[in-house]
């Protein structure tokens, strides 16, 4: 199984999402895949790479085509509903940053 989004030849653009959970499920786990499967729907998505540890802490980056498809994104209905629970449920921190993937190289085609 590979891991790794494909990705086109850059520019493009990456959202790196770093969470500290707190305790409990509370319905994410469903809310993150219902997440998932609806972000890959959107115009302008390329694709996404996730991990988090035992403590709770991750990172999620997605990978998008412009700027309009990440704010298309964030203003999504289903999408704002899960940000609030977010922030009162799910979140004890996050943050959110947005780069300009501007070069790519790996040790092998990924």
């Amino acid at each position: 199984m590979n891991l790794f989004a494909k990705t086109p030849e850059p520019p493009y653009y990456a959202v790196i999402f770093t969470s500290q959970r707190s305790e409990g499920d509370r319905g994410y786990e469903k809310m993150a895949d219902s997440m998932a499967s609806l972000a890959a729907k959107q115009a302008g998505f390329l694709g996404v790479e996730s991990v988090r540890d035992g403590n709770g802490f991750g990172v999620t980056i997605s990978y998008w085509e412009s700027l309009d498809a990440i704010r298309n994104w964030k203003a999504n209905e289903q999408h704002l509903a899960a940000q609030e629970k977010g922030k009162t449920i799910w979140y004890e921190n996050y943050i959110t940053r947005i780069c300009l993937v501007e070069k790519e190289y790996g040790l092998n085609e990924v």
